[in-house]
């Protein structure tokens, strides 16, 4: 259990985490240590302090944020404390609907509490209020406020997602979500390392375009480029604002989610093909894919 205080002293928020190594790294949340969301409780902007209660244990140690990142929505902290007892991960992939799931955590002030459920569905596609997309894990186990950070384990007590998320709202009852854990071991390893994720970048900002409006601006249906940022890897590939991208690694794209997912499954550095129209005719480029800063 953690939580931060926001200066002066005039509000504190709490949340969960999982401890990864005996020496102190913390596995957790994003939104609750490095938030940016104006729609969040949690305002890390306010913060001065970030402290963390062990299981048994009265002492609150204060926390590094070590990284975080957003699109992910997750983060590393680290207290100075060694010989600590780190979480057991279980292989987040060979879950089954209907197994037990356990959220522990810290819910709502409520040091170490458990909830108890089923695992609901597995692949769950998700979109929070931010419009971030996530796969999650979905589980009928009681998720609350300070909850998130925390471990969803199985029934061997081995953890398999981070809990981050529920929906909420007349009607609505045991909808809870949680990271698959298999998909935070790069994520936590790159953000000790360098304090951030490190993605391959493109370069440029795009609008999805129906056949309607397509048709109505006498276009093809694809991606629309608005905006490409100076001396990135799109600006140097040659792509032009108006653009419309139709095809990567010779696959068809008319969503800017469909073009990023084909990025992210590169290397930075590897060379990525397109196929932009570009009035009336087509083009191929080759982008080698720079480091999105």
């Amino acid at each position: 259990m953690f939580g931060k205080q926001s200066s002066p002293s005039t509000a504190s928020a709490s949340g969960s985490g999982i401890i990864m190594s005996e020496d102190g790294y913390i596995l957790t949340n994003n939104h609750i240590v490095a938030t940016t969301s104006s729609e969040s409780y949690y305002e890390v902007s306010q913060a001065t302090k970030i402290t963390v209660t062990l299981f048994n244990d009265e002492t609150e140690y204060e926390a590094k944020i070590i990284g975080t990142d957003e699109q992910t929505d997750l983060a590393v902290i680290k207290i100075e404390k060694n010989g600590l007892s780190k979480a057991e991960f279980a292989d987040s992939d060979n879950i089954k609907v209907g197994e037990f799931a356990m959220a522990v955590g810290n819910p709502l002030g409520m040091q170490s509490s458990i909830t108890c459920g089923v695992i609901s569905a597995v692949n769950r596609e998700v979109t929070d209020s931010d419009g971030k997309k996530f796969t999650l894990i979905q589980t009928d186990a009681a998720i609350n406020s300070g909850n998130s950070g925390g471990a969803l384990v199985n029934s061997e007590g081995k953890v398999v997602g981070i809990n981050t998320l529920k929906l909420s709202g007349t009607g609505i009852e045991g909808m809870g979500f949680a990271i698959p854990i298999n998909s935070t071991t790069d994520i936590s390893s790159q953000l000790i390392q360098y304090s951030k994720v490190k993605r391959p970048y493109i370069g440029i900002s795009g609008m999805d375009l129906t056949e309607n409006t397509a048709k109505a601006n006498n276009l093809v249906v694809g991606i629309y480029v608005k905006s490409i940022d100076d001396f990135s890897a799109g600006e140097k590939a040659g792509i032009k604002i108006g653009d419309v991208i139709v095809e990567a690694d010779g696959k068809k794209v008319t969503k800017m989610d469909e073009l990023n997912e084909i990025k992210n499954s590169h290397q930075i550095g590897d060379e990525m093909k397109i196929k932009v129209n570009r009035d009336g005719e087509e083009k191929e480029l080759t982008i080698k894919l720079g480091e999105q800063p």
